[in-house]
């Protein structure tokens, strides 16, 4: 028998965890990341603060996963829920982080970055994955697929996917031949060919394997 997946994220987790040992009401965050598997571009790392009170609104909104969303509904929910947010905050890390100290690892210190910049300190992170947040002070807890079943992860989600995407449509103004408005630094075809033609910007991931096409000073691949 098929178990169909559940279209949205229900209360239930987020309500269960937002309650201390004695009762009390937690300050909880999610963290969540966005573009590891891009070829271009920074990691970016979104962490956000809820109040229990708009948790119903962003469930009766059917908020989810951002990337189960049209860039539409995410720019939506995004507004939505950096105005009723108690802090949110977004970071990333460089081509250059991620080409130096591996990709998990850029995720990862995007994802301290993002949790360092929220103007209200929370009492426990909800962080995306199995990996836990190195040298982060904070307590913390780690959930996969979580952006499937927290509402703040999946606010997290949201807000970075959104800030991250308007940052490469900026780009790909200076990089038109990447297709990058279209793919948001991802390997699609048209992508790939153009790495074959053009070679590596200095913003794309030389540790990806894609990425490592040298070009003749002329034109056409000289070396791979």
């Amino acid at each position: 028998m098929k178990i169909m997946r559940r279209a949205f994220i229900g209360l239930e987790f987020d309500t269960a965890i937002a309650l201390s040992l004695d009762g009390e009401s937690l300050v909880v965050s999610g963290v969540d990341e966005v573009g590891r598997g891009a070829l271009f571009g920074p990691v970016v790392a979104a962490a956000v603060i809820l109040p229990n009170s708009v948790l119903s609104e962003l469930v009766e909104a059917k908020i989810r996963d951002s990337k189960q969303l049209s860039a539409y509904r995410r720019e939506e929910l995004a507004k939505k829920i950096c105005n009723c947010a108690l802090a949110w905050g977004v970071d990333s890390a460089s081509s250059a982080e991620i080409d130096q100290i591996n990709i998990l690892q850029a995720s990862l210190l995007a994802m301290k970055r993002a949790v360092l910049k929220l103007k209200v300190k929370p009492q426990l992170c909800l962080v995306d994955g199995n990996y836990s947040i190195k040298d982060l002070s904070i307590p913390q807890q780690t959930l996969v697929k979580g952006d499937e079943k927290s509402i703040v992860i999946a606010s997290a989600s949201i807000v970075a996917k959104v800030w991250r995407d308007d940052l490469i449509t900026q780009l790909a103004k200076k990089y038109p031949m990447y297709d990058l408005a279209a793919n948001k630094g991802y390997g699609t075809a048209r992508h790939l060919q153009a790495l074959k033609e053009y070679g590596a910007s200095p913003l794309h991931r030389r540790s990806f394997r894609p990425c490592q096409v040298e070009v003749a000073a002329f034109g056409g691949k000289s070396g791979a």
